[in-house]
């Protein structure tokens, strides 16, 4: 099979698809934006050829680079992972007559207001919501439905660009910082309370091959707004817990109505006092590297179950469930240069047997923003055969690690 992959070569894990491609047997094409002589030695032995084009975003350029391939060889798949990717790739798919995801389930994981429209008349919970092109039509909203409200670019990926406004001064600046009045339109839904997580998939023809579900500590929009949080996300190897099979029902449910196929899914949830309601959904991995999560704890290579999905439509392996598995997020004290750490030696010697991957930035690294993410400074990952133990021992490393800045 001939597959094209979108930009094999950043965000760096993107490697981890090119190779898993290759491993079951593809040929891979790349198509990015470096030149081929940026790429190291062994992203180019998994590529069978390479084209840079200026943008892969950009649909007229990406479509002439595809249809270049296809006069040297037949396409089978072209596939992408990252959710800015998703529309352009969708439509170069189709225009070149290409199997997977459609233009028409692309812009329903893309556009939020409209993929909560269809959801909503399937049945499907969701928030109430709008799209907005003027801060009358928020107002308009606003007095529907009330405060807190949460605005978000309509094409957002996770909690990018995205607030919570809890009053009418502040949702007209919220409007304002986001460009409505000048051309740029806004989602406005209904702040829903409760606990935040994720659902995530590998689906085969519409149904799932595969599934993982992660908790955020605390929710999203509170752990990037608070600097002295040390946010975690983690994911339970509790599947078989019976409070979950409401949530696996939605899950399918919105899978069918949007009509997602062969892909992999990440699907937004929250649980409160209105009970379980769909938050959002993209046909894409999860962000921050949080298949290497899944890995850690399932003892296998969810980018190469992926392949076998594209490649060979099954699974190949189970997942173990041993662990539990997390990261957690550790902040530097203040903005500047990264000074140094404390409390590393600490959690090496009580919880070292648990960590199964960190990341910490070396004395005079500039620092990243708090809303920068999970991974823009230093951050741990750990697993655990028990879900509840991998909790406290997240809590203990953000007591005791300190990151620290000038």
């Amino acid at each position: 099979m001939n597959v094209i992959f979108v930009e094999p070569a950043f965000p760096r894990y993107q490697r981890d698809f090119v190779r898993a491609l290759h491993d079951v047997g593809a040929r891979v094409i790349g198509i990015g934006e470096r030149p081929a002589e940026h790429l190291d030695d062994e992203l180019k032995s998994w590529l069978s050829a390479y084209q840079q084009i200026p943008s892969v975003t950009d649909a007229q350029a990406l479509h002439a680079a595809v249809r270049h391939a296809q006069q040297r060889e037949w396409i089978d798949r072209i596939e992408t992972t990252i959710e800015a990717h998703v529309m352009p790739v969708a439509r170069v798919r189709e225009a070149c007559s290409i199997p997977g995801t459609s233009v028409r389930t692309a812009f329903l994981c893309r556009d939020k207001p409209e993929m909560k429209r269809v959801l909503r008349e399937a049945g499907v919970p969701c928030a109430r919501f709008t799209a907005v092109g003027s801060v009358a039509e928020a107002r308009e909203f606003a007095a529907q439905v009330g405060f807190p409200l949460v605005v978000k670019p309509r094409d957002s990926a996770g909690a990018a660009g995205t607030s919570r406004v809890d009053d009418l001064p502040a949702l007209v600046r919220a409007l304002e910082e986001s460009g409505v009045g000048h051309g740029a339109p806004a989602a406005l839904e209904e702040f829903v309370d409760g606990h935040e997580g994720f659902y995530d998939t590998l689906a085969i023809d519409g149904r799932v091959g595969h599934e993982f579900i992660s908790h955020y500590y605390p929710n999203v929009l509170e752990a990037m707004r608070e600097r002295w949080i040390s946010p975690q996300i983690v994911a339970t190897n509790r599947l078989d817990a019976p409070g979950y099979a409401e949530l696996r029902t939605l899950a399918e449910r919105v899978i069918q109505v949007l009509g997602i196929g062969t892909s992999a899914t990440h699907m937004e949830w929250f649980f409160g006092s209105k009970g379980l309601r769909f938050s959002e959904i993209g046909c894409r991995p999860p962000g921050v590297a949080h298949w290497d999560v899944y890995n850690a704890a399932n003892e296998f290579d969810l980018y190469r179950e992926w392949a076998m999905t594209i490649v060979h439509g099954r699974t190949d392996r189970a997942p173990s469930r041993r662990y539990a598995a997390g990261i957690i997020a550790l902040r530097p004290d203040r903005d500047g240069r990264i000074t140094g750490y404390r409390g590393l030696e600490e959690v090496q010697q009580r919880h070292g047997e648990c960590v199964v991957g960190s990341h910490f930035p070396d004395p005079g690294t500039p620092t990243q923003p708090v809303a920068a993410g999970y991974m823009a400074n230093a951050w741990l990952r750990m697993r655990h055969p028990d879900y509840d133990e991998l909790r406290r021992i997240l809590d203990f490393v953000g007591r005791t690690v300190r990151v620290h800045a000038g």
